[in-house]
């Protein structure tokens, strides 16, 4: 089992790099699923307005509630991420290697895509996760020891990720 996870203190650096970790492999053949939470520079800088593409073909799903102007709180609407986590499970029977965006609230209460990560494990397929500073002593409970930092450097993420890959093939 391999379980590597990447966590930044820089705003929205961990999903820059495993969005361009997951382009990057699969330009090289790497068949991924997962989620990975796109950065739009041209987004408007809402905290809470969370759109996932789910891999490997990138489909867009948003997966927070609409709120009205200057109401504050979790925008993260638990049925549509379940849908998301759904395709997830769905797509995991053609994949060398699994990337979960985010390892956060949900799933340090064992929903979200904990389960994926379970299956993933269970396959034998590497595992590569998103880890935001305030849920890092939650997720390596969770891992149990079994999980291993890389920087948020995308070419240091991308070579551990394809050499996981081969080791599995081999």
């Amino acid at each position: 089992m391999e379980i590597r996870y990447v966590c930044s203190d820089e705003e929205r650096r961990t999903d820059a790099v495993l969005s361009a970790v997951a382009q990057r492999a699969a330009a090289l053949g790497i068949a991924l699923a997962g989620t990975v939470q796109p950065v739009d520079p041209d987004a408007p800088p809402e905290k809470c307005n969370i759109v996932l593409a789910l891999l490997p073909d990138g489909e867009r799903r948003n997966v927070s509630f609409d709120l009205a102007p200057g109401m504050t709180g979790c925008r993260l609407d638990p049925d549509a991420l379940e849908a998301a986590v759904m395709a997830v499970h769905d797509r995991l029977p053609g994949a060398q290697g699994l990337v979960v965006n985010k390892f956060g609230k949900q799933e340090a209460v064992g929903r979200g895509l904990v389960g994926a990560i379970g299956e993933a494990c269970a396959r034998g397929l590497p595992v590569l996760v998103g880890v935001s500073p305030q849920w890092r002593e939650a997720f390596l409970a969770f891992a149990g020891g079994a999980a291993e930092p890389l920087p948020a450097d995308e070419d240091q993420v991308l070579a551990w990720l394809q050499a996981a890959c081969l080791r599995r093939v081999a």
